[in-house]
């Protein structure tokens, strides 16, 4: 046998043995990526997810930038995982950006709350539906009557309460990039 040929059929015989002794490579198929964890040296980051409101239905989501410093600041210590501030967030155009309810006043849940300490945030527009993006507007929204507070769980909701003038919002023009995790009918 020819060297070449025997130092060719020497790895192949090695790679079948770390393919099939390794439970990674082991398990995997011509469909199957290597995981990135195994690529990567030390601890993964960990960011924490936060819960809020979607059409009626609870939902989890990433805080991971904002156009404003006080805003990434006030995440990153809601959440203790840093919130980047990213200013150009701001300058994005507005038809690109959806919008995310933050309540300034109201119901203070027992359980998840807002980065304001009030009810958690409500998101319009989650994936699959018409105008989904995860960089959000924030809109401020106040209660006008803290006796007429409730908590509410949809866009749909929020919008009623504003029209019905119940609530006062306030948009300061802030941009924050929320991708979600949950969301009504679908996760990652």
């Amino acid at each position: 046998m020819r060297p070449v040929l025997k130092t060719k059929k020497l790895v192949a015989i090695l790679f079948l043995a770390l393919v099939t002794a390794s439970p990674v490579w082991g398990q995997m198929t011509e469909n199957t990526m290597m995981p990135m964890a195994g690529m990567m040296s030390g601890e993964a980051p960990v960011v924490p997810p936060v819960t809020g409101y979607s059409e009626g239905q609870e939902i989890l989501f990433l805080h991971t930038e904002a156009s404003d410093s006080e805003i990434a600041k006030l995440l990153t210590d809601m959440m203790g995982s840093p919130v980047l501030v990213v200013p150009a967030l701001a300058k994005v155009p507005k038809e690109t950006l959806a919008r995310v309810y933050v309540f300034t006043n109201g119901p203070k849940p027992a359980g998840p709350m807002g980065p304001l300490g009030f009810q958690p945030d409500v998101f319009e527009s989650p994936p699959g539906f018409p105008g989904y993006s995860p960089l959000r507007t924030v809109v401020f929204v106040t209660w006008n009557d803290q006796a007429s507070a409730r908590i509410l769980k949809s866009g749909a909701e929020v919008r009623e309460s504003l029209r019905n003038g119940d609530l006062a919002m306030e948009q300061p023009g802030v941009v924050v990039n929320m991708p979600m995790l949950t969301w009504p009918g679908g996760r990652r």
